[in-house]
């Protein structure tokens, strides 16, 4: 029968999931692509900094031309997961035969230490969400007070650093970062964005205050300044009084208050460095307060646990022999208790290897997360795709649900408001409100 195809499932509407789709749908396989959002883009919509505008747009264009390809369905609005509006289970009875999980790292990653339970205690996907007007962190309110520490020492600390001072003046940023200078994981790029608020008499201080253990394993202080300071040629004019500090070498061990965050307590440091010649950090027994007013904790991502796979660690479980590999890699759903593969589902992007990486990594992720679905559906025998069951039970979620269409007509609708109003951009910061503008026009 000509009408007989392969039919695959897609979760997640990211870069990863967004790629996959495409890469499926050019090789013969009839693709449903479910996205818990109604945008499509995932982080790069809803993680990247709102006033890099150019890349925004350049990457919208480039998913709405991925969503438009011959083969490949977009439903937005629809949750998958056990606790979702459809479970894999639900999946399969639909007829999917195999699903390709690229749903990002969704859970919440803490460090377990006591206070973090507090008002005023952040994780780092709740402000980035709350300034991109990610529904329904929009409408959340965040407590920063006059002082902040933010833990961590990648890109996503110093958006948040961006936020702070650009946006809200704060009085002061203070950055813990486990390590020291030579092992932070921002880019100087994104670092210019804050430098300016950098209070150069407290850096040189720190410095000279890490001095021992930098030179205890062999750095060079001057490379370590260097390599934070070369940000500074390029720096961004200061919008605001705001200061900006690091500290290094430190680990918090409890947020303190007992309502309300009131500061952190910290353990120092020191480096070691392992027989691989990786530096790591060890506890020094020795502890100290840090006074602020809310603490947002930058510390990377897991999956989430309720989705309805085995996790292991912020990870969900891979196959640790893997039957479709693609680059040595392995793309498929595990379940370590059982030691038993799951045979129809794969998993890429943040879900295979959480925090790793950006759109291009996970564009590669995504493809190569395809490549190994399709080496598993060439060991199956082509079917007639009842998509008709599909359009019936999305109707019985009695909620809207969100087509490509749909899609096109928002994204019109935005662009129109921005140029009325004279802006770069323009987001509905509701779900509420996209519907209701969708519906508006047909």
């Amino acid at each position: 029968m000509t009408d007989q195809r392969y039919y695959a499932a897609v979760v997640g509407a990211g870069p990863a999931g967004l790629y996959a789709a495409r890469e499926l749908a050019r090789n013969g396989v009839r693709v449903v692509l479910f996205n818990r959002d109604i945008k499509p883009g995932g982080l790069a919509e809803y993680g990247i900094y709102p006033e890099k505008h150019a890349m925004k747009r350049g990457l919208r264009q480039q998913f709405h031309q991925v969503l438009d390809t011959p083969g490949l369905t977009y439903y937005g609005n629809v949750t998958i997961g056990s606790k979702g509006d459809l479970s894999l289970d639900d999946l399969r009875a639909l007829g999917f035969q195999a699903i390709l999980v690229c749903a990002g790292a969704q859970g919440i990653k803490w460090l377990g230490i006591p206070g973090e339970a507090l008002n005023g205690v952040y994780h780092a996907k709740g402000p980035v969400y709350h300034y991109n007007l990610l529904p329904p962190y929009t409408q959340k309110i965040f407590e920063f007070g006059r002082r902040v520490a933010i833990v961590g020492a990648g890109n996503v600390m110093l958006d948040i650093t961006r936020y702070l001072t650009r946006r809200l003046h704060v009085d002061e940023v203070i950055a813990l970062v486990r390590r020291g200078p030579l092992e932070v994981k921002f880019d100087r790029k994104e670092l210019e964005h804050v430098a300016a608020y950098l209070d150069l008499d407290d850096f040189n201080a720190e410095m000279e205050r890490i001095r021992p253990q930098l030179e205890a394993i062999g750095q060079d202080v001057q490379a370590a300044k260097e390599n934070i300071l070369a940000a500074l040629p390029k720096a961004e004019p200061p919008s605001s009084r705001s200061r900006f500090r690091l500290e290094f070498l430190v680990s918090p061990s409890r947020v303190l208050g007992e309502q309300k965050a009131e500061g952190l307590e910290v353990e120092e440091n020191i480096l070691t460095v392992d027989k691989n010649g990786v530096v790591k950090a060890r506890g020094t027994g020795k502890f100290r307060e840090i006074r602020v007013d809310s603490v947002v904790f930058a510390v990377g991502d897991k999956v989430d646990q309720d989705f309805g796979l085995p996790v292991s660690s912020a990870e969900f479980a891979k196959n640790p022999a893997p039957r479709f590999p693609v680059e040595d890699i392995s793309y498929e759903a595990y379940d370590p208790e059982a030691n038993a593969i799951i045979p129809d589902v794969f998993i890429a992007g943040w879900s295979r290897q959480a925090s790793t990486g950006l759109v291009g990594y996970a564009r590669k992720d995504g493809v190569n997360g395809a490549k190994a679905v399709l080496q598993y559906l060439q060991t199956l025998q082509p079917i007639v795709p009842d998509e008709a069951a599909l359009v019936r039970r999305l109707k019985a979620l009695g909620k809207p649900v969100v087509g490509f269409s749909d899609i096109r007509k928002l994204a019109e609708i935005e662009d129109e408001i921005a140029r009325q109003r004279g802006l770069e951009t323009f987001k509905f910061g509701t779900n509420e409100e996209m519907l209701e503008r969708i519906m508006s026009v047909g």
